[in-house]
């Protein structure tokens, strides 16, 4: 491979000619077969939209019998599996063939790589290219903080694409404008059927499998907190309890012992399906948390909580498999027990998710030897933080690559959560995105440092190679995280005083801070330096990260006026809480700006809540 050509993910099998070449002229042609579908003629609108952006000229598509010679040929042929893709670049032309209509696909946007390296002038080369893992996926929670715009939507797509994922689901508790249940999605800006299905239809132009996925066990707080529904909780007291962004992922699990919740259930799960041409169907139940300590107490004694779970986990799969569709389910409550596994439909795929680096291997072994199909699903590792820790999830994604092949796994599902509000900016999950679409399509994986510099090259357009490195190292100077800004603010407003209540907090290096925030403001100087050598289109991510690392630094500075006025510890620093509350006033305003250009209003009014308690509570410390 040219020291100039990044292609990811990377080849299985590439020889490259540095003698030769081959130059894409504004008279090239780009050819289909005369028996050429709209699937093909859609990927070579794709490709001629591609060297429309990269060089600047349009290329005529023609279909028959026309001169090869000098021409881009796009074809299916046998011979081939479905996704794998034969890329030739001659003196005389290019030759892209394919499997099918996906393997097609996928070789053009290697050469749409190749073409954004190299421009016009091409090294000559044959790839030969299929990936490892049948089905690679993507996990985007559209529901607890954020939900996308269409255009937002079919951008991800475009990128999964781009990057061979073929697989995606979007996380629905609340977010979807339900017939009969506006007492749920009033106060937000739900996702509606014309706009899944449009996307359904945008994403199976691009070879990914549009995936729904629907809480319908545990993890429904706004369902049954309504007036309406409240009594098919577990646990009493629902209905008109206080918000808490912790309160809503740790209960709210429906009562499994009454036949109204599976018959709720049932209406939403076909209100939801029709709308997708898949067959599969992602009915999540996990963390059934509160199962059996409320309502079904007395079935959990008698026949086991276990029980209780894997009956009502069998009523939502046959509900599905009647609908000749594929039960999906995370695999967090059937871990616990994993010889239940042979009570459920065998076609039923379990979600095995672990997002810790040291991933416990333990687990996809015992569903493995319990005879559970099995995807693994790794994490971005950006929920309750301002920018993906990216390290983590290097660390995480490489490693359940790894167990997919060893274990046989049928599939790696890269997820991205929300929880506590989805703080960070969706686009900064794409580098991690990128570590998953391209250890899973070729296992030989790259080193942090290396993977890091390429997606810098190819995704950021950034000529030093330095941008991915510099957010990751942004996000290592968060101290007081906004997991532990949630967290602390909801137990002021639980306990009153927490002066000698809140062990955790004293566990943080409140002392660091200084260094970390003088480490920030250089990254910060060094992402200004790093945005003349970005793209120019690819620039607008910068401000993104730029608002963020500055949220870092306020709240590490939060917390510095917490240690040493609240809890009057000795610390460096001389900030004012009621200046400091101005700033961060100041800086949600162009927070606010970066979250609407992606997504819908949604749940920002929940984010706005935490920010403004912390200026309101910097205010009346200065006072106290």
């Amino acid at each position: 491979m040219g020291i100039y050509m990044i292609i990811i993910p990377k080849p299985q099998q590439i020889a490259v000619f540095h003698e030769r070449h081959y130059a894409v002229k504004y008279e090239t042609k780009i050819l289909l077969p005369q028996k050429a579908t709209n699937r093909e003629l859609n990927h070579a609108k794709l490709l001629k939209s591609k060297i429309e952006e990269i060089l600047g000229f349009s290329l005529p598509i023609l279909k028959g019998p026309h001169t090869k010679e000098g021409s881009i040929l796009l074809e299916v042929a046998d011979g081939l599996k479905e996704e794998e893709y034969v890329l030739e670049i001659k003196e005389e032309g290019i030759l892209i063939k394919g499997g099918s209509h996906k393997g097609l696909l996928y070789g053009v946007q290697t050469l749409s790589q190749i073409l954004y390296s190299e421009g016009a002038v091409l090294t000559c080369l044959t790839i030969k290219d299929y990936p490892d893992i049948k089905a690679r996926g993507y996990y985007f929670d559209v529901t607890r903080g954020r939900i996308p715009t269409l255009a937002s939507l079919k951008k991800l797509a475009d990128k999964m694409s781009y990057y061979k994922l073929n697989q995606l689901q979007l996380y629905v508790e609340h977010s979807y404008l339900f017939t009969g249940l506006s007492e749920v999605w009033r106060d937000d800006t739900p996702l509606t059927a014309e706009e899944i299905m449009e996307f359904d239809e945008y994403c199976s132009n691009l070879n990914i499998e549009l995936i729904p996925s629907l809480a319908s066990f545990g993890h429904l707080h706004k369902l049954l907190s309504t007036a309406s529904y409240h009594e098919l909780c577990e646990l009493e007291g629902s209905y008109g309890a206080r918000f808490s962004l912790q309160d809503r992922m740790q209960h709210h699990t429906l009562d499994a012992t009454n036949d109204k919740s599976i018959a709720l259930i049932r209406r939403l799960l076909e209100e939801f399906m029709v709308l997708f041409r898949t067959d599969k169907f992602n009915i999540c139940a996990d963390e059934t948390f509160d199962l059996g300590n409320g309502k079904s107490r007395e079935a959990a004694k008698a026949l086991g909580k276990d029980k209780v779970y894997i009956n009502f986990l069998n009523k939502l799969c046959d509900i599905i498999i009647e609908h000749g569709r594929v039960p999906m389910f995370w695999g967090d409550i059937i871990l616990q027990k994993t010889e239940n596994v042979k009570e459920l439909p065998k076609e039923a795929i379990c979600l095995n998710w672990d997002y810790n680096t040291n991933v416990c291997e333990e687990n996809i072994k015992k569903l493995q030897e319990s005879g559970a199909r099995q995807y693994l699903c790794p994490g971005v590792q950006g929920w309750m933080r301002f920018i993906n820790r990216l390290d983590w999830a290097y660390e995480n994604i490489s490693k359940m690559c790894e167990y997919v092949h060893k274990y046989q796994a049928e599939g790696l599902l890269i997820t991205d959560w929300g929880d506590y509000g989805h703080i960070n900016h969706p686009e900064f999950s794409v580098p991690a995105m990128i570590y998953g679409a391209a250890f899973s399509w070729n296992q030989a994986i790259d080193e942090y440092e290396e993977i890091n510099r390429q997606i810098s090259l190819l995704e950021f357009g950034d000529a030093s190679g330095n941008f991915a490195e510099i957010t990751a190292e942004m996000e290592k100077q968060d101290i007081f995280t906004w997991g532990y800004a949630v967290e602390w603010k909801e137990k002021m407003e639980r306990e009153g005083n927490v002066k000698e209540k809140c062990e955790w907090i004293f566990e943080l290096p409140a002392a660091d801070i200084p260094k970390a925030n003088d480490r920030l403001k250089e990254l910060v100087q060094e992402m200004y330096l790093t945005v003349k050598n970005l793209d120019t289109p690819k620039r607008k991510i910068a401000k993104a990260y730029l608002v963020a690392a500055k949220g870092i630094g306020l709240f590490n500075e939060i917390f510095a006026v917490i240690a040493r006025d609240y809890y009057k510890k000795d610390m460096p620093g001389k900030s004012q809480p009621w200046e400091l509350a101005e700033k961060i006033e100041c800086w949600f305003y162009d927070y606010k700006e970066i979250w609407r250009s992606y997504g819908k209003e949604a749940e920002l009014y929940r984010i706005s809540e935490v920010v403004f308690w912390y200026c309101d509570f910097l205010r009346a410390l200065a006072k106290a």
